[in-house]
């Protein structure tokens, strides 16, 4: 769960509350949902310790069309886009300590790709290419599927390491914002005077921009909170990435619940306190154009670097050194444990006859789906190179979000279909927070379909596009049975 997300949405997020109160708010919806999320999944885990988790609860319970359709947008877009995303995150922060190492630093430029306009989305506006940034990224990909195939306790033993070190990096940076950090001047902008509820009252109105260079909306705090999880459940996302290695995971029925719980609970608990961290060094309201940290404040952090602008106004020099070494465990931590998770849905397709065949055959010594994990290094390694994973996941969010609501619904559906089922665990608070989740979930995805349509129509557009594909392999298995 722990990549780059949390040291850089922030920024954004502070902009469109424009509020401490809803800017803390936006972080407390996303824990609630995550955490609702983790609890539900824990009895289809339980219920189903199978390689694939997600793909294999949607299978069983909606059809083999909508597993489909999600491992179809998770290895598209969702689990392969976003390895590439924290992959070349992880070389352009190399550079901090090796400036060679850049985006602008081109051993092979291919071409530029302009934007262009279809609809409310913008499309293009790309380098395509291989420079040093991105070469780091192909790099750390192919190392990490190497390094995967050698065994699942090979893959864990690297997880456990960077999970270790970046916990220990958050609690650093969380113990020096509530300590050394605390800037005066900031606590009075934030929290004194009445300034915490700011812009947080019920007749309150935020700008929105509908899609790309469309108007200006003004609209009340309930749909400025929906609008701003963009950023803050990306930054959450992949906790259920367990359930995908469950054939794998000892005891799965007790620990596959107990791990969601737990791992959702801890992370979401630090980003909520790293959040506060920084309303306690830096203002929310800041100067665009000034020159310290300080000045910019939360909203306009260069870059919107948050992280790197609150380490930099505690030590004043060597905060972006310290900064960078963070998000580099952090990124690589993030992407083996992606890279381990998603290839276990690839090879739960591949035995279904619905993915590529050599996808679902383990190493005769250390038990790994090789070609799943080779299939999935290669299609990441091209998404690093054409530079259009970043655009891809602006698309994940809305689409994950229907994903995530039909496996929870799938939870009253297999209560129907199978009521005699084993469930070692039940789902904490069913059917009242499954259903909360979907109705939290469903509003946001109606937020975004009329606010954003950037990040909702391509979404679908990724989705549909599955369907025939289906059809072919559904087809060809059929023809091999």
């Amino acid at each position: 769960m722990i990549g780059s997300g949390i040291y850089i949405v922030d920024a954004d997020i502070a902009r469109g509350t424009d509020s401490p109160a809803l800017y803390l708010g936006a972080w407390i919806i996303t824990g609630v949902m995550t955490l609702i999320g983790a609890l539900s999944y824990g009895e289809l885990a339980a219920m189903m310790p199978k390689a694939g988790g997600q793909y294999v609860y949607l299978r069983e319970s909606m059809g083999p069309l909508w597993g489909f359709l999600f491992g179809w947008t998770l290895f598209l877009v969702i689990q392969n886009g976003t390895i590439a995303a924290v992959c070349v995150a992880f070389g352009k922060f190399l550079g901090v300590f090796f400036p060679s190492v850049s985006a602008t630093h081109w051993l092979w430029h291919i071409a530029h790709v302009p934007a262009w306009h279809l609809g409310p989305m913008v499309l293009g506006n790309m380098e395509i290419g291989v420079n040093t940034a991105n070469l780091t990224g192909i790099l750390v990909v192919g190392l990490l599927a190497i390094a995967n195939i050698f065994g699942v306790q090979l893959g864990a033993l690297i997880q456990n390491v960077f999970t270790s070190a970046k916990a220990i990096a958050l609690a650093a940076l969380i113990l020096l914002a509530f300590t050394v950090g605390v800037n005066v001047s900031a606590w009075q902008a934030n929290f004194a005077h009445g300034h915490f509820w700011r812009n947080a009252g019920w007749h309150s109105l935020h700008a929105v921009q509908v899609g790309v260079g469309g108007p200006t909306a003004w609209v009340n705090l309930l749909v400025i909170l929906a609008v701003v999880q963009v950023g803050s459940l990306f930054s959450a996302d992949a906790w259920n990435n367990i359930t995908f290695t469950a054939g794998e995971v000892k005891n799965p029925q007790r620990n596959l619940p107990l791990s969601l719980a737990l791992g959702t609970g801890f992370v979401i608990a630090v980003y909520f306190l790293v959040s506060l961290g920084y309303l306690l060094v830096l203002p929310m309201h800041g100067d665009p154009q000034g020159v310290t940290a300080l000045a910019r404040g939360i909203q306009h952090a260069a870059d919107d670097r948050v992280a790197t602008a609150v380490l930099g106004q505690i030590f004043h020099s060597g905060g972006a050194m310290l900064m960078a070494g963070a998000i580099l465990i952090s990124t690589f931590g993030c992407a083996n444990g992606m890279t381990l998770a998603g290839a276990r849905v690839y090879y739960a397709m591949s035995q279904d006859g619905l993915f590529f065949k050599s996808a679902g055959k383990l190493h005769p010594r250390y038990k790994t789906p090789v070609a799943a994990l080779l299939v999935q290094g290669g299609w990441t390694m091209l998404l690093c190179v054409s530079g259009s994973y970043s655009q891809l996941l602006d698309y994940i969010i809305f689409a994950e979000l229907i994903f995530y609501i039909l496996t929870i619904a799938s939870l009253f559906v297999l209560r129907v279909k199978r009521p005699d089922a084993p469930r070692p665990y039940k789902a904490f608070g069913y059917p009242v927070l499954p259903a909360l989740y979907i109705v939290m979930a469903a509003w946001i995805c109606v937020v975004l379909l009329r606010y954003k349509p950037q990040y909702t129509w391509p979404g679908l557009a990724l989705v549909i596009l599955g369907i025939p594909v289906y059809l072919f392999w559904s087809r060809g298995a059929a023809d091999r049975a």
